[in-house]
């Protein structure tokens, strides 16, 4: 087994590096990171237009990742200012209904993610 898979109960190995690519494809709006949304906090939506605009154009270039923040290598969470406020952003993936965790994390047909903008407090 490759040093960044595990064995999940449900799949087969699981490929982080393979998860990072999809993850960056879709925080970019590439095609390649499958289908899925970007959502907010209400807390973040309540800071107005162009804080919202400024935090999806930074989660969009975000390329900060680190082992401290990020030791699967999946590049699913990310850390910002924003406007002298810090803000998260966090990628879930789900089953494609959007009800249950993905029991295929690699597979796009059966995969959704959710990439949510969040304040510390909000997590």
């Amino acid at each position: 087994m490759a040093a960044n898979a595990i064995e999940t109960e449900e799949t087969d190995p699981v490929d982080y590096a393979l998860i990072a690519q999809q993850n960056d494809a879709f925080r970019k709006r590439q095609p390649e990171g499958g289908e899925g949304m970007f959502v907010q906090t209400n807390a973040i939506d309540n800071m107005g237009p162009s804080f919202v605009a400024a935090c999806l154009a930074n989660t969009i270039t975000y390329d900060d990742f680190t082992e401290d923040n990020d030791p699967h290598g999946t590049h699913e969470m990310g850390f910002m200012e924003i406007m002298g406020r810090k803000v998260w952003f966090k990628i879930d993936l789900y089953d494609e209904n959007y009800q249950y965790g993905t029991p295929a994390p690699t597979d796009l047909s059966k995969t959704r993610r959710v990439l949510t903008i969040l304040f510390p407090s909000d997590y």
